[in-house]
């Protein structure tokens, strides 16, 4: 179960996401009268990366009792500290330092090359640091098991869908993110999975192509698909690297409109989206990173970062912005 914890005390946290995991009380019992009648008291441990650790303690007549839930807490969703990614001696990503927190929606502005897909690659644990920390969901690259850390984080991308097999039934290919796989084999899902997959299809316009193959959709409706997908996991983090993409204006609306949905709901997971277009900025969308050869221009709140001289600078050519009805546009300023 995860749910949010408010409040600025003494240790700073402020506002993080708290993942419960189970236990029981004394004798056995998960919960209802028994911790009615002996309230709980609590224990706070620090951690590393970042981490506090609540331990609930429960015992009859005010007891300290024994352990009965505990709480894990998170300063931060992302957190990228001088990240450097080195490749064929080209820096991709360049001393990076970014932090995401509990609640955010960040748009990764930067022309082709930037470095943005590395980042979000970064940001998904499917690529380790050259030089520098990136710690996801409380969890350091290079110290923890990826491949339990992947399914807490939903990911869209052209490259995860040229991974997809063109003969994946649409259905499969949302519920295979339960295994963080891009193809079915042996593994096995439950009812739960089968029905979570089709509320998802259904909820982005696309449950009448469950028995389609994937390879038979047109580029709307693999973005629409690849959306369900990073959502069946129930994930902590959504990365969508340029979810637009290929897409004609129609589709592109609908699509920003869905995202700006998504943005607006108080239980969705923490979203960053990658895009080269302001005009692709859903509404609700709260902080911005601009991203060129590699290096961090500016990184802040979107009403802001998001000007003109920034953008100008992130593009290498003069613009202008402009902000109407909570959509974005960009314009060459003519001198």
């Amino acid at each position: 179960m995860r749910f949010v914890v408010t409040g600025d005390g003494a240790d700073g946290l402020g506002r993080v996401r708290a993942v419960r995991e189970h236990g029981r009380a004394p004798g056995g019992e998960t919960g209802g009268p028994w911790q009615q009648e002996h309230p709980p008291s609590l224990k706070l441990h620090l951690a590393g990366n970042g981490k506090v650790i609540i331990v609930l303690m429960a015992g009859p007549g005010g007891a300290p009792g024994r352990e009965c839930h505990r709480v894990v807490l998170m300063a931060d969703v992302l957190d990228l500290d001088g990240v450097t990614i080195m490749r064929g001696g080209n820096a991709l990503l360049d001393d990076v330092s970014w932090e995401v927190s509990e609640g955010e929606r960040w748009v990764v502005l930067g022309p082709n090359g930037a470095g943005k897909t590395t980042l979000l690659q970064v940001a998904a644990a499917r690529m380790h640091p050259t030089k520098g920390s990136a710690t996801i969901l409380g969890e350091t690259l290079g110290g923890t098991d990826v491949f339990e850390l992947r399914p807490r984080i939903g990911l869209a991308s052209a490259a995860l869908a040229e991974r997809i097999p063109a003969e994946e039934l649409v259905r499969d290919v949302v519920l295979t993110a339960a295994y963080a796989i891009s193809g079915r084999w042996r593994e096995e899902y439950d009812t739960l999975d089968h029905g979570r997959a089709k509320d998802l299809l259904a909820a982005f316009g696309v449950g009448h192509l469950a028995d389609r193959t994937f390879g038979t959709l047109s580029e709307g409706e693999r973005k629409r698909v690849q959306l369900a997908r990073s959502l069946m996991t129930d994930p902590e983090l959504v990365l969508l690297d340029e979810p637009a993409a290929g897409l004609d204006l129609g589709s592109r609306e609908t699509l920003v409109r869905d995202l700006a949905e998504l943005a607006g709901d108080k239980k969705s997971p923490v979203l960053v989206l990658v895009t080269h277009h302001v005009e692709e900025i859903p509404p609700g969308f709260t902080h911005v990173l601009m991203l060129q050869a590699g290096k961090t221009v500016v990184a802040g709140p979107i009403d802001e970062t998001l000007t003109g001289e920034n953008l100008s600078t992130t593009f290498d050519v003069p613009l202008n912005v402009r902000r109407n009805a909570q959509r974005w546009s960009a314009v060459l300023r003519q001198e």
